[in-house]
């Protein structure tokens, strides 16, 4: 497993986050941030190739 980062839409913090492939390839799901303890929707895309795209978005 890879880790990917985001930042907080909220604090502007980078966020590591492990990548779980068995999740499938395009994932959505909400996540407080460990820091500022606001939600966050995490978006995390892997293409055919292997590689991955992340971004957050405020809930």
């Amino acid at each position: 497993m890879d880790d990917l980062t985001y930042i907080c839409d909220s604090c502007g913090e980078e966020i590591v986050i492990p990548l779980d492939l068995s999740q499938g390839s395009e994932q959505e799901y909400v996540e407080d941030c460990p820091v500022c303890c606001c939600p966050n929707v995490i978006h995390v895309e892997v293409d055919e190739d292997g590689d991955t795209r992340c971004w957050a978005e405020r809930e």
